[in-house]
């Protein structure tokens, strides 16, 4: 369908307990095309009420969800992944036009995201316990998992489906209910998410959704309400801090996944042709907007013109436009405040002394437009070295020695992702083991795989999302004693 009607489509009040339901005070707020600043259409803006209703829906049906046979919630995420894939190019173009990336990329995500349903709907049949004899002979020791109880879901807008499907899909899968309060600037690919859901006849209350532009006044109350067992967000470190002091009051199991500062290390034996490749797909996936973004560009200095030069050349073949422009591959960043951080972040470095080899200027009219930019021989004092960019600027460094590569490299208060690149595997084990971050991507510039574990150390997080490892941040383990 084409762009009107399928807005026209996607339900735009509150997903609450299985009904769709407007806000308690009626409220609605603007989602907006950053392609061109024009709204798209109203949703419903969420109130505290709405939240402890949703609350009070995700804890009635709670016990017979968990009790609901593994196989059955099995069958449910999987009728949902196939329904998302059927809907595929819906899903695609939506993203894009309430978050602006191209199309493309959207597509990409749409593969992705959906895959967290089937990869989960796996998992749910294979949790495990254990029964042993106890050592001493005094007895016997049970282990079983159960499911945490009600979550709260709060995902970011750069990843408006896989972000949901990462927390929605192991939660649904342990026997979880969950609520998502997803970013005020993305809220129509959780909505339509939800209205498959329901089509595919998950039970009222399993699944509430609840839109709003004051994200701080409707979890508030959920975070103080002891029923309330599960925090799940993914976001900025500052945000994440604020949320882990709330739900440490409550003691909530907490999983964070937060801001990166990603280092993209080129030692001087690397297929420099294979690592340029890597670099554009680390730096412009997303348009740049994403956490395990390359942020940092160490180059050993033997082969730093080299790369610049081929960098440099690939990321001027990416064309700025529009995301539903079919011949654009680099869209708009989301907002006005981004646009503005990036412009702000990139002015500092040449300030500080760096060399513009593209871009470096926002692109003029309407939209939040900003062009794939390489800054060269940044300075250490820059503040692009130590914040977060969120878009399409490369920032490079030199040097020389593998231990200086290594120093730079872990000097920031982040830890999710690095890349490195190098044909001595005796080097990549050694460099990856020392990276203080939780995922090293080894001659490769994308490194997110639903079967792997994705999380930070440090500044960006605690607790992992997909693989194996997912499902077991929505479960709890008892130990029962047996004579």
């Amino acid at each position: 369908m084409d762009a009107a009607e399928l807005i026209r489509s996607v339900p735009t009040d509150l997903f609450l307990g299985g009904e769709w339901v407007a806000a308690e005070n009626g409220a609605t707020f603007g989602v907006h095309d950053p392609a061109t600043g024009d709204e798209l259409t109203r949703v419903a803006d969420a109130a505290p009420g709405d939240a402890l209703r949703a609350l009070d829906a995700a804890v009635a049906a709670g016990p017979e969800w968990a009790a609901t046979p593994p196989r059955e919630r099995a069958e449910l995420l999987r009728t949902v992944w196939r329904k998302i894939t059927e809907r595929a190019d819906d899903f695609a173009l939506l993203m894009t036009l309430e978050m602006g990336k191209a199309l493309p990329e959207s597509r990409s995500e749409v593969t992705y995201g959906a895959e967290f349903l089937r990869w989960f709907s796996e998992e749910a049949v294979r949790i495990a316990g254990r029964y042993t004899p106890a050592p001493a002979g005094t007895g016997r020791v049970l282990v079983t998992k159960q499911p945490v109880g009600p979550c709260l879901a709060i995902t970011p807008w750069n990843f408006p489906l896989a972000m949901g499907t990462r927390k929605i899909g192991p939660a649904l899968a342990a026997g979880c209910t969950i609520i998502v309060k997803p970013a005020s600037e993305t809220p129509l690919t959780i909505q339509l998410l939800a209205q498959l859901f329901d089509e595919a006849g998950l039970p009222k209350g399993v699944l509430s959704v609840l839109p709003s532009s004051h994200a701080g006044e409707v979890t508030g109350p959920l975070l103080e309400d002891p029923r309330l067992r599960k925090l799940t967000f993914t976001g900025s470190t500052e945000v994440g801090r604020m949320l882990a002091e709330k739900a440490g009051r409550s003691l909530l199991r907490t999983s964070l996944e937060l801001g990166g500062n990603a280092p993209f290390v080129v030692f001087e034996d690397a297929d420099l042709d294979a690592a340029v490749e890597g670099a554009v797909a680390a730096k412009l996936r997303n348009g740049g907007e994403a956490c395990t973004a390359a942020n940092r560009f160490h180059v050993h200095h033997s082969v730093r013109d080299a790369f610049v030069a081929k960098l440099t050349e690939r990321m001027a073949s990416y064309k700025l436009g529009p995301g539903t422009d079919p011949d654009a591959t680099l869209g708009p960043l989301v907002n006005e405040n981004q646009k503005k951080t990036v412009i702000e972040l990139v002015q500092d470095a040449v300030s500080a002394g760096a060399s513009v080899r593209l871009g470096g200027e926002p692109a003029d009219g309407p939209g939040w437009f900003y062009p794939a930019t390489v800054l060269d021989d940044v300075p250490k004092q820059a503040r692009i070295l130590q914040e977060e960019v969120f878009g399409p600027v490369a920032a490079v460094t030199g040097f020389d020695t593998e231990e200086e590569a290594l120093a730079a490299a872990n000097d920031t208060r982040y830890g999710l992702a690095a890349y490195i690149f190098t044909r001595d595997l005796d080097r990549a084990l050694r460099v990856s083991h020392a990276l203080e971050t939780g995922i090293v991507g080894v001659n490769r510039g994308v490194v997110s795989d639903v079967a792997a574990p994705f999380g930070g150390i440090k500044d960006s997080g605690l607790g992992r999302e997909g693989g194996t490892e997912g499902i077991e941040e929505f479960l709890e383990t008892k130990y029962i004693a047996l004579q």
